[in-house]
């Protein structure tokens, strides 16, 4: 039986209906556009009164005007169906939308990587919709950022998989778009050097050197100078590559990195990795790279092209038999069960999280899920990622019901540290929804199990939130005591994304006392960290916001802007909604009228209150 030829709906770039040797009828009027865009990317969902009132807030019949256009669009888009109330679309082969497979979580069909050119609706205008315009710009730059992730995930597939040439033109493409995306630099390098065009790939760190420096006036970030040797450890010949050598190398390492010789256990897990992968076991392989990768990420803070490249690696090795193709590696099919895969896909879902590409972090994470049924400790570890992500995105309510399951599952397992990780956010997430005494029992539990775990490199995150806790009951002598601590415990420690959490709760410290000039100081220092975590950072630009203008400084105003584009960039749901708080102070009417309307999007008793003080329900 032949294939269906596909029809696409397509929404980035100028929308338009593709259908091959066909020239499909197109819905008529930017409304209809507007209509199908809003539709196909609200995946649970939206009211028929909300949604008109969104696109038609200035006719005389609002409904009814919805009613029409989505007359015209059922006239030309045959077999997709748009109906109940609320509204869902919901498409049948041989129908696709590039847009709603960019942003799906399931595991196929994954966009193609070479058809991701434009914004969301281009060319299109909605000045007069303007809360309408407000969530179309939030969605593009949502789009731009799964993108960019997309390409530079294929990049890094294609380099898994053998294949340098195709990573260093999916490289290049992403380039394009973000030219000082450093991971996106060093892959292009590292694939050069593998194809032997060790003369472009010089160049083109120099040329990157002249460009951090000339524009943003910072030196080469390392992952790139690094990229262009990147040589495997050599191990001593006379070591026989076996399974019970492999294993050796990956005691010593996890026993090197429990005593806090971080460097020395990593050198010895890359030589487990080159060990290993002179053995025909490749599942050992795919340990061996797990391994290492995470304790890159948990122990080094590693986050780069490099530790990505482990994990594909990884994942092809648990499934040498997927065949890929083109721009799709193995680690976008397999499906089996094996806590080495669920590790990796966490991993990398981990990855994306904090990257501030939630879309793609849920996919990772859905495949991460599928992969560790039967294993309880792994489930626990997905399940806690997977409520990081859900209250990241201001989804409180399915953080809460993963959080408390990963914990859950982490007592049984007798995992305490996991319990203490798990109930940790979940403390970050009652705190947020000003839950105070709940949160400050889960807490203090969790600084209960860190101490016994004497896991001192998580504590200035629990202290940090312990902190923000008593300072937002009020208790200001505590909060210091806590906050302070938090401070000092991650400056020793040089994480750059708990010095951006201490340095927030720090701001909010002096500005609870009035003291604006202490506050802006600690924002200052909050931002020099440059954390990966990016929800730290919107988190700090909140509370900048808010320093600014208290002080009616001339910051405000950019301030405020580069915390609407981290969170619209990143799925920030509520930091989305309090920027657009803080430019409706600065006098932005447009604002004024997103903010209830976005806001109803955000089950959050703290946002509706802080909302409600400044007038704007």
């Amino acid at each position: 039986m032949s294939r269906m030829a596909e029809t696409w709906i397509r929404l980035l770039g100028p929308p338009r209906i593709e259908s091959p040797g066909a020239s499909p009828p197109q819905p008529r009027g930017r409304k209809a556009w507007a209509v199908l865009a809003y539709l196909a990317l609200q995946a649970g969902g939206t009211g028929r009164s909300r949604t008109a009132g969104l696109l038609f807030p200035d006719a005389a019949d609002p409904l009814g005007a919805l009613r029409w256009n989505l007359s015209e669009l059922r006239r030309t888009l045959d077999g997709v169906t748009m109906a109940g109330d609320p509204l869902r679309l919901e498409m049948r082969p041989p129908w696709r939308c590039d847009a709603v497979e960019l942003v799906g979580p399931g595991p196929v069909p994954r966009p193609d990587p070479y058809s991701l050119n434009g914004q969301l609706l281009e060319g299109l205008s909605f000045v007069d919709c303007p809360v309408f315009d407000s969530w179309l710009a939030d969605q593009r730059y949502r789009l731009e950022n799964c993108a960019q992730s997309v390409l530079y995930e294929s990049s890094v597939s294609a380099m898994a998989s053998g294949d340098p040439r195709q990573a260093a033109e999916l490289a290049s493409r992403a380039l394009q778009r973000d030219p000082f995306h450093t991971d996106c630099n060093a892959v292009l390098v590292r694939a050069l050097v593998a194809i032997g065009e060790h003369r472009h790939a010089r160049e083109h760190v120099s040329k990157c050197a002249n460009l951090y420096r000339d524009e943003l006036g910072l030196p080469l970030p390392p992952e790139i100078r690094t990229a262009l040797s990147g040589a495997a450890p050599e191990t001593d010949p006379g070591i026989p590559a076996t399974v019970a050598t492999v294993r050796s190398y990956l005691d010593a390492g996890g026993a090197s990195l429990s005593a806090g010789a971080v460097d020395r256990g990593l050198d010895q897990l890359r030589l487990a990795v080159v060990l290993a992968q002179r053995t025909p076991d490749r599942h050992l392989l795919a340990e061996s790279l797990v391994t290492l990768a995470g304790a890159m990420i948990h122990q080094a803070g590693g986050r780069g092209a490099e530790v990505a490249d482990f994990l594909h690696r990884a994942l092809t090795a648990e499934s040498p038999s997927a065949v890929a193709p083109r721009a799709v590696a193995p680690s976008d099919k397999y499906d089996g069960g094996s806590p080495t895969a669920a590790a990796a896909y966490r991993e990398l879902g981990y990855l994306s999280v904090q990257r501030g590409v939630p879309d793609r972090a849920a996919g990772w994470l859905d495949r991460a899920s599928a992969a560790a049924a039967g294993f309880p400790d792994e489930q626990a570890r997905v399940l806690a990622i997977q409520g990081m992500l859900a209250s990241d995105t201001a989804r409180y309510g399915d953080a809460m019901d993963a959080l408390t399951a990963s914990a859950k599952l982490a007592r049984e397992m007798r995992n305490r540290r996991q319990q203490a990780f798990s109930s940790a956010l979940l403390g970050r997430v009652l705190l947020l929804r000003g839950e105070l005494d709940l949160a400050a029992k889960t807490l203090d539990h969790a600084l209960e199990w860190i101490a016994a775990e004497h896991w001192t490199a998580f504590e200035p995150f629990v202290a940090g939130v312990r902190g923000e806790t008593y300072l937002a009951a009020g208790d200001l002598e505590a909060a210091a005591e806590m906050i302070d601590r938090s401070w000092v415990m991650a400056d020793l420690a040089g994480d750059h994304c708990y010095m951006a959490l201490a340095a927030g709760a720090e701001a909010r410290l002096f500005l609870a006392h009035g003291d604006l000039a202490a506050a802006q100081h600690w924002v200052d220092r909050g931002m020099e960290p440059k954390p990966w975590y990016l929800w730290y950072s919107a988190r700090l630009l909140d509370v900048a916001a808010e320093v600014a203008l208290a002080a009616r400084s001339e910051r405000a105003e950019e301030v405020v802007e580069r915390l609407g584009a981290l969170a619209s960039r990143s799925g920030m749901r509520e930091f989305v909604v309090r920027a657009q708080s803080h430019r409706a102070v600065l006098g932005d009417e447009t604002a004024a009228q997103a903010v209830p309307w976005l806001a109803k999007e955000v089950e959050n008793p703290a946002l509706t209150a802080f909302l409600a003080a400044r007038g704007q329900l």
